[in-house]
């Protein structure tokens, strides 16, 4: 598994998780103007590993 940073077509910073089969599994969804915020999201992702699950579908809206 790994993070890939790269521009994106307007020149802004994003990140993509690829795992072994070469599938992107996460990306960042926004393209960031400076490498650092987008490292910065990277490591809020690598952060969050020990956030919960929440089961969505015994939730009544």
């Amino acid at each position: 598994m790994r993070f890939e940073l790269y521009r994106d077509s307007a020149g802004e910073w994003r990140w993509r998780l690829r795992v072994a089969n070469g599938n992107v599994v996460a990306d960042s969804a926004e393209g960031y103007a400076r490498r650092a915020d987008c490292e910065h999201g990277i490591a809020l992702v690598k952060e969050s590993a020990a956030a919960s699950i929440v089961d969505m579908t015994t939730k009544i809206a």
